[in-house]
């Protein structure tokens, strides 16, 4: 039988998933989730990971499979459903923002942890970091510096730029086309740029968040 290691600090994780999948993208690297899981859970004594991520409805097979292997691998799961849109020029899009979600479990479970580790590069979360610090947590923010507000990076206790981590957490033989850091891109791939990040993931037919 494993005991908690009371010394150790306790590890909250919280996974902005459309965040962590456009960071992949703009590597060109998909990120393997347990080997994040493991990773940031080595740091202390894991109290809970949540992933937070969109779906379809109904939720296709696809999207069914992803969810149930983040459950197995340990992490608690919240989901909302992809609402569609059309703005003034006729254009539809879809859309889910899971941002109370987040700021629900770092707020509510604040006396369950002692270091949460917020992989997202969003400025809406500055405020609630700050809280956070306020009430003596140790908050690291893991991202890619291009899609991570300053406001963000300056409020956490920790930066980590998941780039740096890409022996520790990529998934091996499997690559997503590149957005950014200077690579060419494809034709396809520029003209998915202007589509919602939940419709764009949906292209790649063996893709996984």
């Amino acid at each position: 039988m494993d005991f908690m290691d009371m010394n150790a600090p306790r590890i909250a994780l919280f996974i902005d998933g459309a965040n962590v999948y456009s960071a992949a993208k703009r590597l060109g690297w998909n990120f393997d989730h347990r080997k994040i899981l493991d990773h940031f859970a080595a740091q202390g004594t894991l109290y809970n990971a949540f992933y937070y991520t969109a779906v379809p409805l109904p939720i296709d097979d696809k999207q069914r499979r992803f969810t149930d292997a983040l459950t197995y691998m340990g992490y608690t799961v919240r989901t909302r459903p992809l609402r569609e849109s059309t703005d003034e020029n006729g254009d539809t899009s879809r859309r889910a923002s899971l941002d109370i979600e987040i700021v629900t479990d770092l707020l509510t479970t604040t006396n369950l942890y002692d270091t949460a580790v917020l992989l997202t590069g969003d400025g809406d979360f500055e405020r609630p970091v700050e809280v956070l610090r306020a009430r003596g947590k140790r908050v690291i923010v893991a991202s890619i510096p291009e899609m991570t507000s300053y406001e963000l990076r300056n409020a956490a206790d920790l930066y980590v730029d998941l780039g740096d981590l890409r022996a520790q957490i990529e998934r091996p033989g499997y690559r997503l086309p590149s957005e950014g850091r200077g690579e060419q891109r494809s034709p396809d791939t520029k003209a998915a740029e202007g589509r919602p990040f939940y419709m764009t993931a949906a292209l790649a037919e063996n893709d996984e968040r």
